[in-house]
């Protein structure tokens, strides 16, 4: 009976250590995914191919043109031109009244940059002078059109200099139809002495002149002038000093009505 119990045990035993042929099942759970695996992962492209180039289609450029414009040229204003027929003097104004500016012999040539609005003076730039001047219709002849031509306004203080300064108490008195104008005599050398220079606007027989007139030396204090009633304007004038070098600032002539 012991014997029994002993070999039962044994066999018991042996069945214990025996491999299974059950299929085991794992129990083991599933692999959690990390942060990281969460994220989808951008998808990497790996060429399958070698690519080959393929030319473009080559293009014909159709050149744009650009209008040039149109350079129409400017004709260049041509002076009217002047050749002294005679000798003669050029001014520094527009009448015989004015400084002395250049001798002028025939064949002297010029070309004609102006013209005054009261006389019929031009105003030249002579060839053989580095400045202008102005010059008698008559003395000249003109080629070209002298109206194309613009006015030039008179400045006397652009002329040289004058160290003496206008004339002093000057006044104009009627006499009927003649106004006589006074001043004092300034004194100046005899080598600078050149007297004085008179630009009036007078009215006679109905007409509205300018007038001008001069005296050569400083003695010759007064001047008398015919002005009469009837014109639309007033008249009126300026008295000079003249001096070698220039004309002084003009003093204004108190004139008196007719």
């Amino acid at each position: 009976m012991k014997v029994d119990k002993i070999i039962g045990l044994i066999l018991l035993f042996v069945s214990a250590c025996a491999p299974s042929t059950q299929q085991l099942t794992s129990t083991v759970p599933p692999a959690t995914p990390t942060e990281e695996s969460t994220e989808t992962p951008e998808p990497t492209f790996a060429s399958t191919a070698t690519q080959t180039a393929t030319s473009e289609p080559t293009r014909t450029l159709t050149p744009t043109i650009e209008m040039s414009p149109t350079v129409t040229a400017t004709a260049t204003f041509a002076f009217p031109s002047v050749t002294v027929n005679k000798q003669a003097h050029c001014r520094y104004g527009p009448s015989v009244a004015y400084l002395h500016a250049a001798d002028l012999y025939t064949g002297d040539t010029g070309t004609v940059r102006g013209r005054y609005i009261y006389s019929n003076w031009l105003y030249v730039k002579f060839d053989k002078l580095n400045y202008f001047c102005w010059v008698a219709p008559s003395v000249v002849d003109v080629v070209g059109d002298v109206s194309t031509v613009a006015y030039k306004e008179l400045n006397l203080q652009s002329i040289g200099s004058n160290m003496y300064g206008a004339p002093g108490n000057v006044t104009a008195v009627r006499d009927g139809e003649r106004v006589i104008i006074s001043w004092n005599q300034v004194e100046m050398t005899l080598d600078d002495d050149r007297g004085y220079l008179l630009e009036l606007f007078v009215c006679q027989d109905g007409n509205y002149l300018w007038w001008t007139d001069s005296y050569p030396e400083q003695g010759s204090t007064s001047y008398t002038v015919r002005d009469e009633a009837g014109c639309a304007q007033p008249s009126s004038g300026k008295l000079y000093t003249v001096e070698k070098h220039g004309f002084s600032e003009p003093a204004i002539i108190p004139w008196p009505a007719p």
